[in-house]
């Protein structure tokens, strides 16, 4: 039976940015960062107040994809096709006027919705985020 989940993976187009991105402007800390050869790192992130879960920052252009699949995907992401998860916070308004000082881009404001307030922002790669305050 499966009982937890501890690892999702991010397609980004740039490792580098990515790591500024989600360290820097999210305040993500860095759980592994090291080497794979050609392939760039082996680098995951996680959201400070959750220990036991990684986001990996896998770049698109890793040898899993062929070629032609790495750049339809790096199309697609750059459209903003993905939207990866819902991240929670405390004080959205707070943690909107912050991110938005960092120069994270909103695609929506914060609104009030049905299971609580939201606002969309897109990460470095077009990937975007759901941002709520729940109820």
């Amino acid at each position: 039976m499966i009982t937890k989940m501890t690892h999702v993976g991010v397609l980004v187009l740039d490792q580098e940015r990515a790591f500024d991105f989600y360290t820097n402007k999210l305040g993500f800390k860095v759980v592994t960062d090291v080497p794979m050869g050609n392939d760039g790192r082996w680098l995951t992130v996680s959201p400070p107040e959750m220990p036991g879960f990684e986001i990996i920052l896998n770049p698109v252009t890793r040898s899993m994809f062929p070629k032609e699949t790495s750049e339809m995907l790096k199309e697609l992401i750059k459209k903003g096709t993905f939207g990866v998860a819902v991240l929670t916070c405390n004080d959205i308004f707070a943690t909107y006027e912050e991110l938005k000082a960092k120069g994270v881009e909103f695609t929506k404001a914060p609104t009030k919705e049905f299971y609580g307030t939201e606002a969309i922002f897109k990460d470095d790669s077009g990937n975007w985020y759901s941002l709520a305050q729940l109820k």
